[in-house]
């Protein structure tokens, strides 16, 4: 069986224990790292899991993928990918065009949709289609780790290049760093204020804030002040 298994962001044991039950027992335990940053670093997960963890860089994982997966219809084969199934795009060509979806499984962590909770919001996850798989897949871009403040930056030049009239400087926002782990820091501002402010080290994200029920708009402002 082959197994992919999210592992969060910010600490070795953010895997569930199902996960990590396979992790200790399969053949072979690959660690996708290249699409994003785990605080804790390779030896921090080996030290916990009590077994070798092989690196997987991109070529391997999208130019190599038959020596992650060979003998996986036989013996269990673990792959971690940060934070939860669905950041390494590459996976679903593997699992459609390799063997039947019956030797193939995904166990998300415990960080799951964990981003928006830290704010207390709401969201409705839009499935990737096919379709959004491939162009992704094919445009080959390499990692870059962007602050909140860059990605504000950059969304204020498009908004002022579009005049939208859904989202300008004084728009609500959480920029929010390195999940999970004991540096963990949650800013709530406005976009034009998000661009002066400076979370620190990677990963960033940062959440446009919509509609907001009364419960939200309390929360949200603990978080501002």
């Amino acid at each position: 069986m082959f197994y992919v298994i999210g592992i969060g962001l910010g600490d070795a044991k953010d895997i569930t224990v199902k996960g990590l039950e396979i992790v200790k027992s399969a053949s072979r335990v690959y660690l996708e790292m290249f699409t994003s940053v785990l605080s804790v670093g390779k030896d921090g997960l080996e030290k916990f899991y009590g077994r070798d963890v092989i690196i997987a860089d991109r070529e391997l994982v999208e130019m190599d993928a038959d020596t992650i997966l060979f003998n996986a219809d036989k013996e269990d084969v673990a792959f971690l990918v940060l934070y939860n199934f669905g950041e390494t795009v590459s996976i679903p060509f593997w699992t459609d065009s390799w063997k039947p979806d019956s030797f193939f499984e995904k166990i998300c962590s415990n960080k799951l949709r964990g981003l928006h909770t830290l704010c207390l919001l709401d969201i409705k996850v839009k499935e990737p289609t096919p379709e959004s798989i491939t162009k992704k897949k094919k445009e080959y871009l390499p990692p870059m780790f962007m602050t909140a403040s860059e990605a504000s930056r950059q969304l204020m030049e498009i908004v002022k290049n579009s005049n939208s009239s859904v989202i300008d400087g004084d728009t609500q926002c959480v920029g929010v760093a390195r999940v999970g782990s004991d540096e963990q820091e949650i800013i709530c501002c406005s976009l034009s204020e998000m661009i002066m402010k400076n979370l620190g080290k990677p990963l960033h994200s940062l959440v446009i804030v919509g509609k907001l029920h009364p419960l939200e708009e309390e929360y949200l402002n603990f978080l501002s002040n």
